[in-house]
């Protein structure tokens, strides 16, 4: 490989981190400005799926779930679709920014391992064994202020519990994905466009404030949540992937928590504890061990 494709495909690894990172920044934000996570998540989905809309009419085979089919879809669907946007924004309403970057990614690889070990028996490597224990020993340590209800955070554990949950669910997709060989590219579009009539639903049921929200901010949301991180920050992983190799490109994410605490710091004005910064630097460092160690032996 060349060493401009090799640069290339670091730029497109930070630039993703970057997305991914400020996304937390961005819900959190919708949050304080009472936007609700349906308005949040109405905006995502619209506009990612008015986006993949023309490149799915021409590519995918039967519309719109393509080599999926429909069953995999509605599957994929229901993990990553509106639910999953609703439990993601709906934790930023009653945790810091910096919460949702520490807690899922951390604990996606954790949640992987366990479901690959009960599904096949697998068991991870010594030494990812060992990142993934020091990541959980992390979290707990950043967790302590949300689980003691101190005055500084005193709904951040129901923020941090929808988390793990949205770990859970990440982590279960990340498996299916791979088991079923599908691209990431046709499942983005696969979800969002059946996500779209599921959106009338969540208009129905539940809050909706995005009528008395400036525009500015309406296109905030769709804009970030839909182009940016809906399809932007997935083809810039797959190209990443692509250039550098998927273990390589893993080494990425411990700079996300990284870029949610800058981002949070400078436009939320919000600042982690000092346990907080000591369990981010431990969770930091297990992703290090247990992204660079081998999946087995």
């Amino acid at each position: 490989m060349s060493s401009r494709a090799q640069w290339l495909g670091i730029l497109c690894g930070l630039l993703t981190s970057v997305i991914w990172g400020v996304q937390a920044v961005v819900s959190r934000h919708a949050m304080l400005i009472d936007l609700t996570p349906a308005d949040v998540t109405i905006l995502r989905f619209a506009s990612a799926a008015a986006v993949l809309l023309p490149w799915a009419l021409r590519n995918m085979r039967p519309f719109p779930v393509g080599s999926l089919g429909w069953p995999r879809a509605g599957v994929m669907a229901l993990l990553i679709g509106p639910l999953y946007s609703l439990i993601l924004v709906g934790g930023a309403y009653f945790a810091p920014a910096l919460h949702s970057s520490i807690i899922s990614p951390g604990l996606i690889p954790v949640f992987t391992a366990l479901l690959v070990f009960l599904v096949t028996g697998e068991r991870a490597g010594r030494m990812r064994m060992v990142g993934l224990g020091i990541i959980v020993l992390g979290i707990g340590i950043f967790s302590r202020d949300a689980l003691a209800v101190t005055p500084a955070r005193p709904d951040a554990w129901i923020g941090d519990l929808l988390f793990v949950l949205i770990a859970l669910l990440w982590a279960i997709f990340g498996l299916l994905a791979k088991r079923w060989g599908v691209s990431s590219l046709d499942v983005t579009a696969a979800s969002c466009l059946l996500s779209v009539p599921l959106l009338v639903i969540v208009a129905l049921v539940l809050p909706v404030h995005m009528m008395r929200a400036p525009f500015a901010e309406l296109l905030l949301q769709a804009v970030y949540q839909g182009v940016l991180v809906g399809v932007v920050a997935l083809y810039l992983y797959a190209r990443t992937v692509a250039m550098l190799g998927a273990a390589k490109a893993t080494l990425f994410l411990p700079l996300v928590p990284i870029a949610t605490a800058t981002s949070s710091a400078l436009f939320l004005a919000e600042s982690p504890s000092p346990t907080e910064l000591v369990g981010m630097a431990v969770v930091v460092t297990g992703m290090l061990v247990a992204f660079r160690s081998p999946s087995v032996g």
